[in-house]
């Protein structure tokens, strides 16, 4: 009784949360809050958070870690929250060259709709509380970078809130910020998670190219690439600093990053190494080297939380040429060693993406194809569906979890 009673009373708060959006998921306002955040953002929070039956101290406002040994146990096909359970079915697939967003039926793999959005769209970013699909726009090159949000439950756009630089987007695991990846300025910015106003910045001067993260198990830190130095960059959640920065030992083009299942060990895709770099996050140290495949690009957790997906881009140019050597390797968590490899057949790109809610399609946009692939978990075999022009980080929704980290949809 003691082990079941943190746990049924955070999944009613939960649940109470999530019902309420459901109420009003036709009424669409990415601005409606659906938890509490504190008015003054600039008070460091006391870690005085409850430790959860996981033995977990979480940082305050997080849900409890259930499983220590696997923060992605609430994200199985059983676990899709009643609130978005009635949301479509659709793959959102963000056109880098052809500012919009293509959408799929995945039941058919057909494109149902296309609508535009900004300059540059780069990312949909579910968010924390699983109610909007945020697309972002960095306006690569231009000042008039923005946000799209999409109502998942309708599946359509609404009005675009001026941002500046939004390369990639997460979510601190408390739900109080959004953190948008200023890349080209090299900083993160932290804003409201429902207005997008700017509540603080971390300057990242010594991360070129600062892009992609994950968080630790507890939410104190994240890890954060930085794709034109070679580098990674630790960052307080909590204090909003710097922490410290890491030199991995080869390549050179760090690109996706995901927390292992017992969050603590992180997983580091380098495109120009051809391979998975692995840091243990506390000491913040490089601990070893997976092989995969050539340009090394992203990385996505199993429904049941043993295999990691890793995209090999198939080039290690920024705008490669199509149909080049690209797969997917499929490494094993328990063993750190790559069980499956895919090709695309033809050759082809795979870049940024997703995995289905039942978990038997990882889905990937084809990046220099102009395409994006379905492909069966099981068997490799795969659907090739055309989208607009440099398709890049796609998201599946609806998704199992409580709640959203950010980039295409990680959730725990």
């Amino acid at each position: 009784m003691t082990f079941k009673t943190p746990l049924l009373v955070a999944m009613t708060l939960l649940g109470t949360t999530l019902g309420a959006a459901a109420a009003h998921a036709q009424d669409y306002s990415p601005s409606a809050p659906m938890v509490p955040v504190p008015a003054d953002a600039s008070v460091p929070v006391a870690a005085t958070a409850p430790v959860a039956a996981s033995g977990i101290q979480t940082i305050p406002g997080m849900p409890p870690v259930i499983d220590p040994k696997n923060i992605y146990s609430e994200t199985t096909p059983s676990h899709i929250s009643p609130a978005i359970a009635h949301d479509p079915a659709r793959v959102y697939v963000p056109n880098l060259r052809g500012d919009s967003v293509s959408v799929i039926d995945p039941a058919s793999f057909q494109v149902v709709d296309t609508f535009p959005v900004g300059h540059s769209p780069q990312h949909v970013v579910p968010s924390w509380d699983l109610r909007t699909l945020w697309v972002t726009n960095n306006s690569e090159g231009r000042p008039d970078g923005s946000l799209t949000p999409i109502n998942p439950a309708t599946a359509k756009p609404g009005p675009s809130i001026a941002v500046d630089d939004p390369y990639n987007m997460y979510f601190t695991p408390d739900g109080k910020y959004a953190i948008t990846v200023a890349e080209a300025h090299k900083r993160l910015d932290f804003r409201d998670p429902h207005t997008m106003e700017l509540k603080g910045s971390v300057e990242t001067p010594a991360c070129k190219g600062v892009n992609h993260a994950d968080f630790s198990i507890d939410g104190k830190y994240a890890i954060f690439t930085c794709e034109f130095g070679g580098y990674v960059a630790k960052v307080d959640t909590v204090n909003l600093k710097m922490i410290g920065m890491l030199k991995l030992s080869k390549g050179g083009m760090p690109q996706d990053i995901l927390t292992a299942p017992d969050g603590h060990k992180f997983y580091v895709a380098d495109m120009m190494a051809d391979g998975v770099f692995v840091v243990d996050g506390d000491s913040f140290k490089e601990t070893g080297f997976i092989p995969t495949g050539i340009g090394t690009h992203g990385l996505y957790p199993s429904r049941d939380g043993k295999l990691m997906y890793v995209a090999n881009r198939g080039s290690h140019r920024i705008h490669g040429p199509k149909h080049g050597p690209g797969g997917v390797s499929v490494i094993d968590f328990a063993t750190d060693k790559v069980v499956k490899t895919w090709m695309i057949p033809g050759g082809g790109s795979p870049d940024m993406g997703n995995v289905s809610a039942d978990g038997k399609l990882l889905w990937l946009s084809g990046r220099f194809d102009d395409v994006v692939y379905a492909i069966d978990t099981d068997t490799g075999a795969m659907h090739k569906i055309p989208v607009g022009a440099e398709p890049h980080g796609l998201t599946v929704w609806p998704q199992p979890g409580r709640y959203s980290v950010g980039h295409t949809g990680i959730l725990r």
